[in-house]
């Protein structure tokens, strides 16, 4: 009985602690998202005067006057062309080259796989400066010699360098799924007409 009791503590204590931990994680998210709204319902004066106190008032003019003033709508409308067009990217050159490395074996697979894993310790904050020093050079480049350069401030640009840098994450986690695919699913192919062109699956 002893022991049972004992052991009924000790599993309430580490559930205690773990909704402690939830609760924390929650305060420590919901905290700035309910700050920055409560600063955004305020006016300049209140919020440069005293930004933690509560706004006096709801001041739903700044809404406007960001959607208006600062073009907010037209950046809304770029970040949503700049993401289906990389998403598009993304898929068009993952999809294949995440089939090919789950299911085929061929010379240099391994090492494929492997570069593709050392792409996920490469952190995109850390390349973000180097990428755009690239950017910049090359567009010089273009302007030098074809008296024009495309590949600043263009979103089409952007949209592969965001492929690019998800590139690595997507197609390991592809692999994976893949390879947990049964290979019934290709003999019902087989079966329907379907083929490879190149190679063989790896059974």
């Amino acid at each position: 009985m002893r022991k049972k009791k004992h052991t009924d503590s000790g599993e309430r204590l580490y559930q205690f602690f773990i909704y402690f931990v939830l609760i924390m994680l929650t305060i420590t998210i919901l905290v700035p998202v309910a700050w920055v709204f409560l600063a955004s319902v305020k006016q300049n004066s209140e919020f440069y005067g005293n930004p933690w106190t509560l706004p006096k008032g709801i001041y739903w003019q700044n809404f406007v006057e960001a959607w208006n003033t600062a073009k907010m709508g037209d950046y809304m409308l770029n970040s949503v062309f700049v993401t289906a067009l990389a998403l598009v990217l993304l898929l068009v050159v993952a999809l294949p080259a995440a089939y090919c490395l789950a299911r085929f074996r061929f010379r240099g697979s391994k090492f494929l796989n492997t570069l593709f894993m050392a792409g996920l310790f490469i952190n995109v904050n850390y390349i973000v400066v180097p990428i755009f020093l690239m950017l910049r050079d090359g567009d010089v480049w273009l302007k030098k010699v074809f008296g024009g350069g495309f590949l600043l401030n263009n979103l089409v640009v952007l949209a592969v360098v965001y492929a690019s840098t998800a590139l690595p994450f997507t197609i390991y986690l592809l692999s994976g799924y893949f390879q947990t695919l049964a290979h019934d699913y290709e003999e019902a192919a087989y079966i329907d007409g379907a083929g490879y062109k190149i190679g063989r699956a790896h059974v």
